[in-house]
């Protein structure tokens, strides 16, 4: 009855950090162990030598954000992409995605560009419903692109090269974003002008926001490389980013960081808490053979990889209406990982297939986040919004699909293709 009633808790709204807590206080106290065993979990997850990444990745993102970073995308993909059939839904896709990978967060997409992008489909006369549910589900794309805190998060609590994982989400993002935008052209660009291309506004687009759209480039390019280890990189991220704000486009006052580090410790602060108590639950969880436990069952019930891997979607979709991304992270991953292994399904293939799953979870009631930001941003009632993504939703599960049994789109750059 304990746990059921620890879920329940997590569901209505309790601080996920006290339901943690809370459940692995009450283990030890059940399996006659000392609360002070749960701390050994926090020495070594500040002893990872990935760790640091995550707060300056954070710090990173959160002056980006903070910057002028949202208006020089729109305008660059905008200059790019605007003349194309359905250019304006390409733009809006594109940049979604690159400011979601250094935001960290799909909901702080909706809030930063929702108000430029929202108005703009609907005076390139796209249906209302149909720009509506692109802004709210382009809000949660991107979360495979570097820097993206979810990818550190999966590869600290994985074990995972954070390179490899990085690598391997560019080709199912670029395959998410033909899929959407060729969605655009065949529903939504009915009647919509086509702008012609100017090459002028491209070079201005181009030189006020080259530095924003070579951070990835350069976070890839790093770790490909192996010139930078994870948490030197992120240093080195974090510290462009401060620059280029403060310095170069002058978009934050040095005084005015103190708000941008206020909300980046507030995210990091949590997440670390999160992470910490949920290892040290997890420990727990392998002393009592838990794991083992359930692979058993799994064994007894699951004949197949692809079996397994279609019971593990319908799971994870579950998991993702009820928590957040970095909830579901820590507490999902580590039971995962042995039942992967044991039907030989690759780590990073596993990591790109659980974050995709969660990244749809932003759009799927009851704690589907974007849902509640769209409405609140664009005063809509929250079913119309869940109304307007259904189509996006849809598309993103055949996505879901095509990344869940062709290990080949997460594995490209090991298999060679």
């Amino acid at each position: 009855m304990t746990p059921l009633l620890f879920v329940v808790l997590a569901l209505v709204g309790m601080p996920l950090f006290i339901v943690l807590g809370a459940a692995a206080l009450t283990a030890t106290h059940e399996a006659l162990l000392d609360p002070a065993l749960l701390m050994v979990e926090f020495a070594r997850l500040a002893s990872s030598p990935n760790l640091v990444a995550i707060p300056l990745f954070v710090l990173a993102g959160a002056t980006l954000g903070q910057g002028g970073a949202a208006r020089r995308l729109v305008r660059f993909f905008n200059a790019l992409l605007g003349w194309m059939p359905a250019g304006i839904a390409w733009v809006t896709t594109g940049t979604c995605m690159v400011f979601t990978a250094f935001s960290g967060a799909s909901g702080v997409t909706i809030l930063a560009l929702g108000g430029l992008l929202y108005p703009m489909l609907k005076r390139e006369l796209y249906p209302e419903k149909f720009a509506l549910g692109l802004v709210t589900s382009a809000g949660s794309m991107g979360l495979l692109l570097p820097p993206s805190l979810a990818v550190l998060l999966y590869g600290v609590v994985a074990q995972v090269s954070i390179g490899d994982l990085f690598v391997a989400g560019l080709l199912p993002t670029l395959l998410l974003f033909l899929m959407v935008g060729g969605y655009a052209f065949l529903r939504g660009a009915r009647g919509a002008p086509r702008h012609p291309f100017r090459l002028r506004e491209l070079a201005a687009a181009a030189r006020e926001g080259w530095a924003d759209l070579l951070l990835p480039v350069g976070v890839i390019g790093g770790l490909a490389a192996g010139v930078l280890t994870v948490a030197e990189l992120a240093a080195c991220t974090a510290l462009y980013a401060l620059v280029l704000e403060t310095l170069v486009h002058r978009t934050i006052k040095v005084k005015s960081l103190r708000w941008v580090v206020y909300e980046a410790a507030t995210l990091v602060g949590s997440l670390f808490i999160i992470l910490g108590l949920s290892l040290g639950l997890t420990n727990l969880l392998i002393d009592a053979q838990v794991p083992m436990h359930l692979l058993e069952w799994i064994q007894a019930q699951v004949t197949s990889p692809l079996e397994f891997l279609l019971w593990m979607n319908l799971a994870l979709l579950a998991v993702g209406c009820m928590m957040d991304i970095f909830s579901a992270i820590v507490i999902v991953t580590p039971l995962l990982l042995p039942l992967a292994a044991h039907f030989g399904i690759h780590p990073v293939h596993l990591g790109i297939v659980i974050l995709a799953n969660l990244e749809i979870g932003y759009l799927t009631p009851p704690v589907g986040i974007n849902l509640y930001l769209a409405s609140q941003r664009f005063r809509r009632p929250v079913f119309a919004v869940f109304n307007a993504t259904l189509p996006f939703l849809l598309l993103m599960l055949v996505w879901l699909a095509l990344l869940t049994y062709i290990p080949a789109l997460s594995l490209w750059h090991h298999s060679g293709l």
